[in-house]
């Protein structure tokens, strides 16, 4: 496979997988098993990144919009949502520091991804029992988000399964716990781009390095394909299907343990 499909199938399936509660790291590692692919190189997993990022802002633009002008206009609710969105990276940033190595490690082991998308699987059916609620976001919130999102830095986890499965646990509303889902991973996807940006830039230049337009490529269809993908989610989420993507799941392990 030359690194123009390689490309294009790395970035429809991180766009796919970023957002549906699949686990994009688990349907990624599982993919390079599957076809044979390479693991994309810093420069590409940052595109990629930055792309499922863009599309996350320009889907929530009027609220970024409205909290970005009420931070510079020091408005209360403003900067108590942008202190709630800090407040849901701690854990993970806790975790990452604490474990990341160990976590990476996990990426090649496609039992281990297998036995996670099980775990994910169980937590979404179980969504099926548990109906949203009205509530909104606060600190205590906040923090249990953030908890469900760094359980999810193991690969096969769902980061927008788990933050969404315990945000109805706690009874919040749909449009809310799905907006803040989303918003909340906004600083780590950010931050985590950065840092391959430095050791990108620190390493030696490789000599499959991809080209520009090749990067900018991967980048588009990552946006494009992950918006849909949001929208598409949201959608669900708000009906009485949401739980369905546990069955997925449950046989995506399945078949991970299985066969790989």
């Amino acid at each position: 496979m030359d690194h123009f499909w390689e490309t294009a199938v790395l970035s429809a399936l991180q766009g796919i997988t970023e957002f549906l509660p699949v686990s994009s790291s688990g349907h990624l590692a599982l993919g390079k098993h599957l076809l044979g692919l390479k693991a994309p190189g810093a420069d590409l997993e940052v595109a990629l990144h930055l792309g499922t990022l863009f599309s996350v802002l320009v889907y929530y633009r009027k609220i970024v919009a409205w909290l970005t002008c009420g931070l510079l206009r020091r408005d209360a609710e403003a900067w108590k949502y942008a202190a709630a969105i800090c407040v849901s990276a701690i854990p993970a940033i806790a975790v990452y520091l604490i474990a990341g190595k160990r976590l990476e490690s996990l990426f090649e082991n496609s039992k281990a991804v297998g036995a996670c998308l099980l775990f994910t699987g169980a937590v979404l059916f179980l969504t099926r029992f548990i109906k949203p609620g009205q509530k909104k976001i606060s600190m205590p919130r906040a923090l249990a988000m953030g908890c469900a999102q760094a359980v999810a830095l193991l690969p096969g986890v769902s980061r927008s399964g788990a933050t969404l499965a315990a945000s109805r646990a706690m009874g919040m509303a749909a449009d809310e716990s799905a907006r803040f889902s989303f918003l909340m991973c906004a600083p780590l996807i950010a931050g985590a781009s950065a840092m391959k940006c430095v050791s990108w830039f620190k390493a030696a230049p490789e000599a499959d390095t991809l080209s520009g337009p090749a990067l900018a490529a991967g980048m588009a269809i990552a946006a494009v394909v992950g918006y849909a993908a949001l929208a598409f989610l949201l959608r669900v989420y708000k009906g009485s299907c949401f739980w369905m993507f546990g069955l997925y799941c449950a046989a995506a392990g399945t078949a991970a343990l299985l066969f790989l």
